[in-house]
Order: structure tokens, then C-alpha cells, then sequence
């Protein structure tokens, strides 16, 4: 019978003696040598176990041996299994060529010649150990693949759960300081307004310290709702993503001095609250781009749904990111954008022109209903 870790050969003939002769002929201890005295039981064999290499005798009685090779062969677990055939000296060269027709790699003319058969078998082993090893490392490396991309999907889901919670956080404590902080600061300049009207107009002095109490304030309440709207603009879930484009794309042509020229559906867009948060997101970091590295005086921005993509697409009149750079880009920003996009099936093109410009086209597709 096989035995585990060694190259099965399979030996068949009817006759007795030409089996054991074989037997002891190929005795190795780095072989497992398998005999069968008919076509049927080699087939039984051939159907539960692997071969590296199968002796036939030609002549048979039941299943002859050209029968059997034709079965072997239409097996798809034996089909690449060499065959050698063995047969008598006044086998005619019709038959020879039959045993070829039907699948074998080789003819040995009995009475046999101890080495030229042990060299022969020698190299299918041989063969055969190889492609086992082969196949095992082929084997190995899918299981490695499945299992790099089993962690890359829990990696990624981890990631969007987090960004989840990033932004959840970031909801309530926007709120929080919108709410309290900025109620709070609110009273305070209420009853200090009340102190006021009935303090004295003289000593001067102390009039002109409120006076600058209440642009303390003032100044104070200004910074909540920037920190609060830094967190999490209202505007993103109270109007919806285009809106807050809008809103993104002002605030950063009055604070850089850099000319934003939009282009916006009048309805807005209908976007999930994922996706708007990550296309968000994404604009906020390409902006911050833009301030930090493209001298740029003017950009132009798009929002559009595209069948079932949304499309965001920002253009610079700046220097121009080198294609390079952005193959090669180990920045947080940029890895971050694709991360985003990536969760959602979305990917990210960026091309710079040296002293044109960078061009940045996101798209994301829409959840499926």
C-alpha cells in the first residue's frame, strides 16, 4: 500500500514473478513500490492515491494494459501520471504505436536491463518530488495570500470602525462645546451686561476693563465655535455634503487668500452619512495640501454624481506634485486619503504638471440599496 512522504510506484503485471522480480529490482528506501496483477486493480489504486510514475505490462488478460493506460489517462488525478510500458520483444511496432496513442511516455523491452529501468524511473521520481514540493509551496503561498488579505479586510474594517468613532466623538464633543461651553460664555456676557448698566460711570477705569472683559468674551466664544465647527461642522449634517464643500471651500479662500471657484449641484447630493464624513474629510486634507505645498493662487473644485460614483475634483494652478512624489508618497495625508476612499470601494488619482499644477479626481461609489 502508498505510504505517506515517499514516491508511490506502481507496478503492474499478471504475472507473478515478474512482479516480485520488479519488487526486488526497485527495493528503495526513499520509494513505496505498489503491485497490482490486473488492469482493474491498478485502476482501484490509481483512484485513491498519487503515482510518480506507473509500469504496465501491455499484455493482460481482462483490462490489457492499452486499456487501462486509456482509463488512467481520463482520470484528472492520474492524467499527467508517466506510464512506461513493458512488453515482450516480438511485441509488433503497430502496438507500439498504440501504447503512445494512449498515453505512454516510454516502451521497455523485456527481459528488462536493470539499470537503463532504475534510471528511467529515477528521473520521473525525482520529477515527481519536485512538483510536490512544488506543490506545497504553492499551496503555502495562497494560504499566505488568503490570509494577508483576510488581515487587510479586518485591518481595514478596524479602521473604518475607528474613523466611525473618531467622527461620533468628534460629533459630541463639538456639540458639548457648542452647547454648554458656548451657552455658558453667553450668560456670562448676559449678567455681566446687567453689572454693567448699573455700575457707575466713573471711576473710568473700571468701564474701560469691562469693556475689555466683554471682548475677552466675545474672542472666547468666537474660538468655541471654531474649535466646535473644526470638530465637526454643523453645516455637514445639518445641509449635507455639497453644502458643506461650499462652506470648506470659503473659509479657506478667506483664510489663505487663495481663489476657490466651485461648481456644486444646486440640489445638493444624496450621500450617506459615511461617505459624506470620508469625502469631507478627504477635501479638508487636499486643501491642507494645497496650503502647504502648491504656491497655488487659485483652485477649482467640482462635486458631481456620476451614475453610481460620486466625483470630487480639485485642480491647483500651483507647482505641481511630481508623479514621482506621488507614486512613491509615504505621507500620512496621502495614505490617509486612500485609506478613506478605499473603505468604500473608492480610489484616488492624482497627477501633477510641473509648473501647472496638481489635478486630484476622487470617486466614490454610492452604497448599494
Amino acid at each position: 500500500m502508498p505510504v505517506p512522504g515517499r514516491a508511490n510506484i506502481l507496478v503492474v503485471d499478471d504475472d507473478r514473478r515478474n512482479r516480485e522480480a520488479l519488487q526486488e529490482l526497485l527495493q528503495d528506501p526513499g520509494q513505496n513500490l505498489v503491485l497490482a496483477d490486473s488492469g482493474e486493480q491498478a485502476l482501484r489504486y490509481v483512484l485513491k492515491d498519487d503515482f510518480a510514475v506507473i509500469l504496465l505490462d501491455a499484455r493482460m488478460p481482462g483490462v490489457d494494459g492499452f486499456e487501462t493506460a486509456r482509463l488512467i489517462r481520463e482520470r484528472p488525478r492520474s492524467r499527467n501520471t508517466p506510464i512506461i510500458f513493458l512488453t515482450a520483444a516480438y511485441e509488433d511496432l503497430p502496438s507500439v504505436f498504440r501504447g503512445y496513442e494512449v498515453g505512454a511516455v516510454d516502451y521497455i523491452v523485456k527481459p528488462l536491463i536493470p539499470e537503463v529501468l532504475k534510471s528511467k524511473i529515477s528521473v520521473f521520481v525525482e520529477l515527481y518530488e519536485k512538483n510536490a514540493v512544488l506543490t506545497r509551496e504553492i499551496a503555502e503561498r495562497r494560504l499566505a495570500e488568503q490570509q494577508l488579505r483576510e488581515s487587510e479586510e479586518n485591518l481595514r474594517a478596524l479602521t473604518a470602525r475607528l474613523q466611525s468613532a473618531v467622527e461620533e466623538e468628534r460629533t459630541r464633543i463639538a456639540r458639548e462645546i457648542h452647547d454648554e461651553l458656548g451657552q455658558a460664555l453667553t450668560g456670562i456676557k448676559m449678567d455681566l451686561a446687567w453689572v454693567t448698566d448699573r455700575l457707575p460711570k466713573q471711576p473710568r477705569t473700571l468701564v474701560t476693563k469691562m469693556k475689555s472683559v466683554f471682548r475677552l468674551i466675545d474672542g472666547t466664544i468666537q474660538s468655541v465655535r471654531r474649535i466646535a465647527t473644526g470638530l465637526r461642522p454643523e453645516v455637514l449634517d445639518e445641509a449635507g455634503l455639497a453644502a458643506a464643500v461650499g462652506w470648506q471651500a470659503r473659509d479657506f479662500q478667506k483664510r489663505t487668500g487663495i481663489r476657490c471657484r466651485l461648481e456644486l449641484p444646486a440640489d445638493g447630493i444624496a450621500l450617506d452619512r459615511e461617505r459624506s464624513t470620508a469625502t469631507f474629510r478627504i477635501f479638508q486634507e487636499i486643501l491642507t495640501n494645497v496650503a502647504r505645498h502648491a504656491n497655488a493662487t487659485k483652485i477649482d473644485i467640482a462635486l458631481q454624481l456620476d451614475g453610481n460614483a460620486l466625483t470630487l475634483k480639485v485642480e491647483d494652478n500651483g507647482k505641481g506634485i511630481a508623479n514621482t512624489v506621488v507614486d512613491r508618497s509615504q505621507s500620512l495625508g496621502l495614505l490617509g486619503m486612500r485609506e478613506r476612499a478605499s473603505l468604500f470601494g473608492g480610489k484616488i488619482d492624482i497627477a501633477g504638471t510641473p509648473g501647472q499644477g496638481t489635478r486630484v479626481v476622487v470617486s466614490i461609489p454610492q452604497a448599494r440599496k
